[in-house]
């Protein structure tokens, strides 16, 4: 039994859930139509499943959990090797499966498959970065360190990954050792299937894996589930506090990853073509639905040649061709009337991308990409998170002013500068308020090792969801000391 199996063309049955290997039906009353937001066409129905659904998915983890936790590391990570291979092997399916429920244009569905492929590689080399650690303290006496499973886990995941953020938190999270919980966006519930049906063919065993379906209701259960002892979240700030605040008063250990209003700082000096195009890619891939998309451009000083170059590029861009529609209609909306607002403010609007219809697919819900020049730091584009292929132009005399501004917004993601002075960008770089920052990089995203996690409003709880980072967050350290020897004597620690 499959989780999708097409039925007519572009049409998938009712979504269910997965549970102890199987893909089961959900108690749920109520579903939600799952929509293709390139044309407007219902794909699917996704259920809102209820505590009973969580239930189960928990009994189905807690049964699997002693067996998988106590398999030593090195034959838990087989498993994922053979998953890459899978996730390589089937990427052309999964990209288009990412296309169809999100939106993503091909080679972002490809990109974002490949990253989950990388995310996987990190986790196989988990048995050489997890080795305990041993030391002999005095003479006679070892202390030693040992990482061991937190148990039964959940991951909560948005629409605009639907491939790449589950596999943030699964392939590293079940290597440790844990069980897990998935609760997809349900706007985009399909790529969660193939993941289950892919980790079952590369030898998973039963009730490792669990995803249940569903909204808030969904969300409240896993945060107050006695039998959950982690969660991680990726959303909006909104939420991310709401699931932070309720796990931990549930005495869950949470690490929850909110929204982000990214600052590109510009500098004079910058190279042109390279700039130009780096801010533009950054502000208009995967049509600005990403927490890492440049949304500020602080142009510090004389960087008109860099904004008429960028004007130009937006101008050849082809929505449905070069990028993809946002995840609904009522984002379409929300964000053209940023766009309206700001320019009723007083800032000039470059380049519109409101009202865009792509030819053969009126029902989509495309916005084209916009650049808006003479914005103030006072105005609601530039504070709050719009989520949309839109970047705003602010004004800035010097470096200071620029990162003055940055430092106002409360979020605290990913900041960059661009520039060929290796002093501004070591000075950028120490003193911007983000997790991640770049030079002469429009999109900071570390590479694994590397962790990803913002600063401030962007990030609740401590550690990085990926790479090294999330070691610490996946397992819990049990501290070992012994003492064989009658040398060792006798003092205060005895």
């Amino acid at each position: 039994m499959t989780a999708i199996e097409q039925s007519a063309p572009a049409k998938y049955p009712d979504v269910r859930n997965y549970i102890a290997g199987n893909f089961v039906e959900s108690s749920a009353a109520e579903h939600l139509d799952v929509t293709n937001p390139a044309d407007g066409s219902v794909i699917s129905r996704v259920p809102l499943s209820s505590g009973t659904d969580v239930d189960r998915a928990v009994e189905a983890a807690k049964k699997a959990l002693p067996g998988w936790a106590g398999m030593p590391i090195k034959e838990r990570v087989q498993v994922f090797f053979r998953y890459k291979t899978l996730l390589e092997k089937n990427i052309e399916e999964l990209a288009a499966l990412v296309t169809e429920e999100n939106g993503k244009i091909l080679s972002e569905g490809k990109a974002e498959v490949l990253k989950s492929a990388e995310l996987t590689e990190f986790a196989c080399s988990l048995p050489q970065i997890t080795a305990g650690e041993v030391l002999e303290v005095s003479r006679g006496v070892e202390c030693r360190v040992e990482r061991y499973p937190v148990g039964v886990v959940a991951s909560i995941t948005p629409f605009n990954f639907p491939n790449m953020v589950p596999n943030w938190t699964i392939p590293n999270a079940i290597a440790l050792g844990n069980c897990m919980i998935l609760k997809p966006s349900e706007q985009v519930p399909l790529s969660s299937g193939r993941i289950a049906e892919l980790l079952r063919e590369a030898g998973l065993p039963d009730g490792v894996l669990n995803i249940v379906h569903g909204g808030q209701a969904t969300v409240e259960a896993i945060c107050d589930h006695p039998g959950i002892e982690g969660i991680s979240f990726v959303g909006s700030t909104k939420v991310a506090k709401i699931v932070f605040r309720r796990g931990s008063m549930n005495y869950k250990r949470v690490l929850a990853l909110g929204g982000a209003k990214n600052h590109l700082i510009v500098m004079p000096d910058a190279e042109p073509e390279m700039t130009s195009g780096n801010v533009v890619a950054s502000m208009s891939g995967c049509a600005g639905q990403r927490c890492m998309a440049a949304s500020v451009m602080m142009a510090v000083g004389k960087t008109d040649h860099i904004i008429e170059r960028m004007v130009s590029i937006v101008r050849g861009m082809v929505p449905g061709t070069h990028i993809g529609p946002v995840i609904s209609r009522a984002a379409k909306e929300r964000i053209e009337s940023y766009i309206t607002e700001a320019e009723t403010m007083g800032a000039k609007v470059l380049v519109d991308g409101r009202n865009y219809r792509v030819p053969g697919k009126e029902n989509g819900f495309y916005v084209g990409p916009t650049l808006i020049d003479h914005v103030t730091p006072e105005m609601r584009i530039a504070q709050e998170e719009v989520f949309g292929p839109v970047m705003v132009i602010i004004r800035a005399k010097d470096v200071d002013e620029a990162l003055h501004v940055q430092h106002r917004s409360p979020y605290g993601n990913a900041a960059a500068v661009f520039t060929e002075s290796g002093g501004t960008a070591r000075y950028v770089m120490e003193n911007a308020s983000a997790g991640m920052v770049g030079v002469n990089v429009g999109v900071p995203v570390p590479r694994e090792p590397f962790g990803f996690g913002g600063w401030n409003e962007s990030k609740f709880g401590v550690g990085d969801i990926t790479g090294r980072g999330s070691i610490e967050f996946w397992t819990k350290s049990k501290k070992m000391t012994t003492k064989w020897n009658k040398e060792a004597g006798v003092n205060w620690m005895s």
